[in-house]
């Protein structure tokens, strides 16, 4: 069970450094860029590894959740996927999508580490 969790562990940071990605390629793409769609996918798979993970939980004596973190965390994720969700089908990317979502982004990451 603790590989399980390993992989897991190991594919939420890959949709987290997706995110991060996003964010970059998003800026060099310009203001008159539409929203990419890689945006969405990291945030399905911070969504969906997050869900497995404390659903595992109970099967994990080692590890235990702060479910008040993760609640937070979740809403944060699911913000993310709903602002670039709304505007993915747009010829264009509204002006404010990129440092809005480049926050969201940044605050995810942020209650992860330093909330303990």
């Amino acid at each position: 069970m603790e590989f399980v969790r390993l992989l897991l562990v190991f594919l939420h940071l890959l949709g987290m450094g997706m995110l991060v990605a996003m964010i970059m390629l998003q800026a060099k793409a310009g203001k008159d860029a539409p929203v990419n769609k890689g945006w969405l996918h990291g945030a399905a798979l911070q969504l969906l590894t997050g869900v497995a993970l404390v659903g595992i939980d109970p099967l994990v004596d080692s590890v235990k959740y702060d479910h008040i973190k993760i609640g937070v965390k979740l809403l944060v994720v699911v913000a993310i996927a709903a602002v670039v969700a709304i505007n993915v089908n747009k010829p264009k990317a509204p002006s404010w999508l990129l440092p809005t979502a480049a926050s969201l982004v940044v605050l995810n990451v942020g209650i992860a580490v330093f909330w303990t």
